[in-house]
């Protein structure tokens, strides 16, 4: 199994804009876990992390996003942030025997948009890191 970016769907209510992506991996949920919950993960292939700290209620600072709060968190399934620029969710899921697909939300305000790189071409981008990263072999 090859990883592959699906095609980003955008809603929009009032000025909040909501952008979905499903992102198919070919590794397991549990190899994809630490590239969406800790600093080092995050930082190689979406934003550099000041703080994150695991749990729920934690407090997160995300580089061109801000600081908040980890909002949910339930260890090799789900992460989400909401800081300054909105909110972001990963939510993992099993895809087959071996590989994990990632339903990925990121709702912000349009304003935001621009300065917060929630464009669905970024996103896409950072998605084709995030199969890239975990298809290489390790280091």
């Amino acid at each position: 199994m090859r990883g592959s970016v699906e095609q980003g769907t955008s809603q929009t209510h009032g000025r909040t804009r909501i952008l979905h992506f499903l992102v198919r991996l070919p590794v397991s949920m549990e190899a994809v876990w630490p590239a969406l919950a800790t600093p080092e993960g995050l930082g190689e292939w979406w934003t550099a992390v000041d703080v994150l700290e695991p749990r729920l209620g934690g407090t997160v600072a995300l580089r061109g996003l801000g600081a908040g709060q980890v909002t949910a968190w339930d260890v090799d399934r789900v992460a989400e942030y909401t800081v300054e620029g909105g909110r972001i969710r990963f939510h993992l899921e099993r895809d087959g025997q071996d590989g994990a697909a990632l339903r990925f939300t990121h709702e912000f305000q349009e304003e935001r948009e621009r300065t917060g790189g929630g464009t669905e071409p970024d996103w896409r981008a950072r998605f084709e890191r995030l199969v890239e990263l975990l298809e290489s072999p390790p280091r």
